[in-house]
């Protein structure tokens, strides 16, 4: 049961910290990457069983291998660029949850899967997304990017955007001098809450221009406008993409201290288990490889 939100932190955005009851969450951390359809199914499989109280609820760190170019869930395939992406050795996997497009190369995803009653993840998709934002926030200043904050709760991507996710942020999303930094979206449905997102370590945070299906004229505005509106953690640090800083398994814990300080959580280190491996299997082959569920809408 929480008790009353207390502020902490003085230094850029105020966090408003709930006091939780402490818990014990599993937190896996893949040390090999996995494939678009690998990652998203163990996702989906890992809050299945959190529902069905099987497991605890879980903190995962991950990446992934070859690099894949997510959809949200009801975003068209039609705003790819589908030869350009087989060209770059990339795959496109659909995502069970919303936002648009993101290319997962040179970043670590996180995702949370827990009951749909789990303290830190109960009430509507705002209440979660704020609780866990908060919780990024201070694991990205434990990293050392003291300037973070989340976007405002009325932030809304509107109709008018592009296909890129990046390209602004939503409510409670992370900012760092005011550019976007993490790309988080939600899934709430049979009785679990699964909630991922996409942290930029190193690289050209626009190469995802390149595999939308854009006119020229709109591909360059298009990456203008995300090379100034957007980040990787190491361009937030200031540091070179070779740093010591960004590198995934000091960001992973500091991310991890992050979630155990402002969630009051006690992490149980874990890998999947054998059932939950086994419906990832079933799901890749049932769902995230199929055509109709690529293609959908």
């Amino acid at each position: 049961m929480s008790s009353p939100a207390t502020d902490v932190f003085t230094e850029g955005d105020a966090l408003t910290r709930e006091r939780f009851e402490p818990a014990i969450w599993r937190i896996i951390v893949d040390d090999a990457p996995r494939s678009g359809a690998a990652n998203m199914a163990l996702d989906q499989a890992l809050a299945e069983a959190a529902a069905a109280g099987e497991s605890l609820p879980t903190l995962r760190f991950y990446r992934w291998q070859p690099p894949a170019v997510s959809l949200g869930r009801h975003q068209p395939l039609a705003d790819l660029n589908q030869a350009a992406i087989t060209a770059a050795g990339y795959e496109i996997v659909r995502r069970p949850t919303g936002g648009r497009a993101i290319l997962h190369t040179d970043e670590l995803t996180y995702s949370v899967a827990a009951p749909a009653d789990e303290p830190r993840v109960r009430g509507g998709v705002m209440d979660a997304y704020l609780r866990l934002s908060n919780a990024l926030v201070a694991g990205l200043r434990n990293a050392g990017a003291r300037d973070v904050a989340k976007a405002p709760g009325s932030a809304r991507t509107g109709k008018d955007v592009s296909a890129a996710c990046f390209e602004v942020p939503s409510a409670y999303e992370i900012t760092s001098r005011e550019r976007k930094l993490m790309g988080s979206a939600q899934s709430r449905r049979a009785g679990y809450v699964l909630q991922h997102g996409s942290l930029p370590l190193t690289g050209d945070i626009t190469r995802l221009i390149d595999v939308l299906l854009l006119e020229p004229d709109a591909a360059a505005a298009l990456r203008a406008d995300l090379s100034q509106r957007a980040c990787t953690l190491a361009a937030a640090l200031g540091v070179a993409d070779e740093d010591d800083a960004v590198r995934y398994d000091r960001v992973q814990a500091a991310l991890a201290q992050g979630f155990a300080e402002m969630l009051d959580l006690e992490f149980k280190p874990a890998q999947p288990m054998p059932n939950e491996m086994r419906r990832a299997a079933d799901l890749i082959r049932t769902q995230f490889t199929r055509p109709d569920w690529i293609g959908a809408r």
